[in-house]
């Protein structure tokens, strides 16, 4: 049964951006459960402290009784000591404050862990709580904060990415604008040439698009990979021969180390080159002229292990930690800051790991990719 009612009119004053407009806040219902909550501790007190009452009650009225029966004298001779009798109160009354305290220190835990989700779910995710009380109760205040914390970063990643996509999308539209414009003007003439830049800067969105597109579908785990026994070293070899030219433009060596007999691997071959892309394509962009990179496989146990080596740049120490993230970019980078994080992506989808590795600035970078057991090629 619900206990929320639509909000008639304009949003209230006090509701969060992100409310419904035609609901009212806060929510009925979280109002409601707080309520019932707060009852039902109230009633399983009182009903704490009557249960204790009768308890001492009876036992002190069974006690009374056999003293009596021992002592000879009548059925209510025992109750008139006073000492049984204080006795009995004392620890009837001792038992029903301690109770009714540690009662009291639970509802305040829970009043307190529910206030705070009501903050939260307003919005307020830097909300924590002081864990105290059972502790059980403890623990849930230590599980709500650690929500919350969560809460937070994730907020806090999706503002930056905002800001990132926005400002990787506005550089090409504005030079397409402004190439535009010039065109209609009669500033540039309206040639192939023009046409062709323009027709870049479209490509350059399409690509940041389809890398966004590719981040969300693997961060969502629902990336599909279409599996078969590969030939590593094929594989290896094609991707970095559709790098050459590039290479040489740079006057970067470009080299293969894949020993013979590797077996092949279970793998989605599509989704590693494009890994293996993103690397060489890193790799090269922060190799000077007359440097080196290079391309190695190798066994490792069951699996494999593939690393993408340049003599390039390297990275600093402090900044090392954080080359997975994205956007993330080096000094001078022209990239997007998305090749690194989308590797990583891939190559979890196939239950395997990567990680950078660097000395320092200008001494080079290694990336290592390790991908699970390999299959038979039958």
């Amino acid at each position: 049964m619900s206990h929320q009612t639509p909000w008639q009119g304009p949003p209230p004053a006090n509701a969060p951006a992100w409310w419904p407009a035609n609901e009212s806040w806060p929510p009925s219902d979280v109002v409601w459960q707080r309520r019932r909550m707060r009852r039902f501790i109230g009633g399983m007190v009182a009903m704490f402290i009557a249960f204790v009452v009768v308890v001492g009650v009876a036992v002190g009225i069974v006690a009374a009784w056999i003293a009596s029966l021992v002592g000879g004298g009548g059925p209510f001779t025992a109750l008139f000591p006073l000492p049984l009798i204080l006795l009995i109160v004392f620890m009837v009354s001792v038992g029903s404050i301690a109770s009714g305290r540690a009662a009291q220190r639970i509802a305040r835990a829970l009043a307190d862990v529910m206030d705070a989700t009501e903050r939260v779910a307003a919005g307020e995710t830097s909300t924590r709580v002081t864990p105290r009380g059972p502790r059980s109760v403890m623990r849930m205040g230590e599980a709500f904060n650690r929500m919350a914390e969560r809460l937070e970063g994730a907020e806090r990643q999706r503002r930056a990415l905002l800001a990132e996509v926005t400002h990787e999308l506005r550089t090409p539209l504005t030079v397409m604008q402004a190439e535009l414009e010039a065109l209609l003007d009669g500033v540039h003439p309206r040639d192939d040439a023009r046409i062709a830049g323009l027709l870049e800067e479209t490509r350059v969105m399409s690509r940041l698009v389809d890398d966004l597109r590719t981040l969300s579908i693997a961060d969502a785990g629902a990336l599909e990979l279409h599996r078969e026994a590969t030939d590593l070293a094929g594989l290896v070899e094609d991707a970095v021969d559709a790098f050459r030219p590039r290479a040489e433009e740079a006057r970067v060596a470009l080299a293969t180390d894949v020993p013979a007999g590797l077996e092949p691997i279970d793998l989605d071959p599509v989704r590693l080159r494009q890994v293996l892309s993103n690397l060489l394509d890193n790799a090269i962009r922060h190799t000077p002229a007359d440097g080196r990179v290079v391309v190695s496989a190798t066994r490792s146990g069951s699996g494999v292990e593939l690393e993408v080596r340049d003599s390039g740049s390297g990275i600093p120490p402090e900044a090392l930690s954080r080359v997975f993230d994205r956007f993330t970019k080096g000094a001078g980078s022209h990239g997007s800051g998305l090749g690194l994080p989308i590797a990583r992506g891939l190559v979890r989808a196939h239950g395997g790991e990567i990680e950078a590795r660097s000395d320092g600035p200008g001494r080079g970078t290694t990336v290592r990719i390790t991908l699970p057991a390999m299959r038979d090629a039958t």
